[in-house]
This record gives C-alpha cells, sequence and structure tokens, in this order.
C-alpha cells in the first residue's frame, strides 16, 4: 500500500489552502491513458468510483485502481522549491 512521507503530508495540505474544496477533499493519482506508466496527479473534491483511499492525518489521497497497482510498493514524497512549488516523487519501501 502507497505510504506517504511527512513531507508529502505537509505539501498536499499546502496545496489545498486557499482552494474551494470540500472537508473531504484530497489529491488524486491516476494513470494517464496517452503515456503508459506516467501518473498525474490533481486535486480533487473526493474519491471517484473504485478510488483506494489512503488517509494520514488530515490529508487524503484517492488512487485510481490502475495507479493503485503502480503505487502498491511506493512511498510519496514531496520537496518544496525555493518558489514554493511541491515537487512529488514516487520512491520504493523498504523492507
Amino acid at each position: 500500500m502507497l505510504t506517504l512521507t511527512d513531507d508529502a503530508v505537509q505539501a498536499i495540505r499546502d496545496l489545498m489552502v486557499g482552494e474551494d474544496l470540500p472537508q473531504d477533499a484530497g489529491m488524486r493519482i491516476a494513470s494517464v491513458e496517452s503515456d503508459p506508466g506516467s501518473l498525474e496527479l490533481s486535486l480533487t473534491s473526493g474519491p471517484q468510483t473504485g478510488d483506494e483511499v489512503i488517509s494520514r492525518e488530515d490529508v487524503r489521497v484517492f488512487l485510481a485502481p490502475d495507479a493503485a497497482r503502480i503505487v502498491e510498493d511506493k512511498t510519496l514524497d514531496a520537496e518544496v522549491s525555493t518558489q514554493g512549488r511541491p515537487s512529488f516523487r514516487l520512491t520504493r519501501q523498504r523492507a
């Protein structure tokens, strides 16, 4: 199952500040149909049918079924640039 680092949780939380989203909103990870193996991240008001929901603290991540298979053994991490924009990356979980 996808895990989230503290930095990823904070980056997602920061992205949602000021957005007009409901309390149950979160970040969705889905495959890009036109580019197999690529993933796209987006803020959304809630999960779509079939999405797996990962919750940590007050942050929720929704995984589309195809993306869930890709990230099942990964950790989502984030780094914030000097301009304040987060950059997300997936790393393999340590055993």
